[in-house]
């Protein structure tokens, strides 16, 4: 009787991906499978399993899937309007890979046949959508991600894992893995930026930069600013809202390379991300609701970021992480906390990626105590937000520079009362 509900239940389920994804094919005039097919080449699917396995027959889904696949193929191949610009085509995949699904749930795997299902509906649904990420993106954009496949799929496995080194802190394989998750990140805002340039203004190229390059978010504003090529109030908008970014960087990265980490850093980073928060407002206000139009196109007014996952890069920032991770376990181990907490403040006056995970790796590690680590993180940031600061006066003039320091100074605040908690805590 159990098997009986069992089989019944997955021929069930067969039926509602058939349904959700020729419901989805309905759509497509020249689609020469819908509703009902769709349905049927699913239960095909689970049957021949079924038929398979009764009879220790494993070649029965095979041949199903053959007689399936010819039958579609011939059907778009016959009628002139499909033959000519080949249009068929992904109704067949997709009737293929409904039947391989209708298979997968007898053969036990009912999530996973059901997430593909309504994953592969999404992808023949949003068609339209998807051309147009792929037209929008250069050449330069693919070879980024496929530069990141890269990195993560090749180069990451082919690494040992295990410590070398003083104080055995030096691991390849964690090294790597760290410099994916930065490149991940920073693929992600690099994308989404080139995505949406020239359609969403100030602010999404402040909260997108803070993801990609809080700094050269920042530099690229304040001479944009010099220059008169955007408002002052329009590039400290910019700039606080990436610096506000680096705030929910960093506690994502410490969210998950040390959840414990994260949650004494949020202490800092939270409160100084919530009293970024007026700061944006007050900008967004003096900018103008139609400010940010003006300055949506990229005319120099929006930064121009690289690739942000190519291999010299990659290569770069693991040797400095590397060099970080050695000098910081050294501090810790000679010097005590205070070292750690020194080469905090200038390290993160250049970068505060690394030296946020030397501090999440130490903890990890049990070199350093988490509160240590949120402390040391916390200087960080706030040291990066002091040479912003004075960047900003540099590169933009004195008004804007004093006006960047003036909205800092709450986040700057916001990240000594954190550290001070964290402190507190022990």
């Amino acid at each position: 009787m159990n098997s009986t509900l069992d089989l019944a239940l997955s021929l069930l389920v067969s039926a509602g991906i058939g349904l959700l994804v020729g419901l989805e094919r309905e759509r497509n005039p020249h689609a020469k499978a819908g509703l009902r097919t769709f349905t049927l080449i699913a239960l095909a699917g689970s049957l021949s399993a079924m038929i398979g396995a009764a009879t220790d027959s494993p070649w029965v889904a095979a041949v199903g899937l053959a007689v399936i696949g010819v039958s579609l193929a011939g059907a778009n191949f016959v009628d002139p309007s499909t033959r000519a610009d080949d249009s068929g085509t992904t109704t067949v995949v997709a009737a293929v890979v409904v039947y391989c699904l209708g298979v997968l749930i007898v053969l036990g795997d009912r999530l996973l046949a059901v997430t593909i299902g309504i994953a592969m509906t999404a992808l023949l649904h949003f068609k339209v959508e998807l051309e147009g990420v792929a037209r929008r993106l250069t050449p330069t954009d693919l070879r980024s991600v496929l530069q990141f496949a890269a990195l993560t799929a090749i180069v990451l496995p082919l690494l040992p894992d295990r410590a070398y080194g003083p104080y055995e802190v030096l691991n390849p394989f964690q090294i790597w893995l760290m410099v994916v998750l930065i490149s991940g990140i920073s693929l992600a805002g690099y994308v989404a930026w080139r995505l949406t340039l020239g359609r969403n203004g100030l602010l999404l190229t402040g909260l997108l930069g803070g993801l990609v390059s809080s700094t050269a978010t920042t530099l690229v504003a304040a001479r944009s600013a010099r220059r008169g090529v955007q408002p002052a109030s329009a590039a400290l908008l910019t700039i606080t809202l990436a610096n506000a970014m680096m705030f929910a960087r960093v506690l994502l990265l410490a969210a998950v390379v040390a959840p414990s980490v994260a949650l004494r850093g949020a202490a800092a980073l939270g409160a100084a991300l919530l009293l970024a928060a007026p700061a944006v407002f007050w900008q967004w206000r003096a900018t103008g609701r139609a400010a940010p139009e003006s300055v949506a196109e990229p005319t120099g007014a929006a930064p121009d970021f690289r690739n942000p996952t190519n291999l010299p890069a990659a290569l770069l920032f693991a040797a400095g992480y590397a060099l970080v991770l050695l000098i910081g376990a050294w501090a810790a181990d000679q010097v005590g906390p205070r070292g750690f907490y020194g080469l905090a403040l200038v390290s993160g006056l250049t970068d505060v990626d690394a030296i946020t995970l030397t501090a999440l790796h130490l903890h990890n590690s049990e070199s350093i105590g988490g509160s240590t680590a949120a402390t040391g993180i916390a200087l960080a940031v706030g040291a990066n937000l002091l040479l912003k600061s004075a960047l900003v006066w540099v590169v933009g003039g004195g008004v804007l520079g004093a006006r960047t320091a003036l909205a800092f100074l709450p986040s700057l605040l916001g990240l000594a009362g954190g550290a001070a908690f964290a402190l507190w805590l022990g």
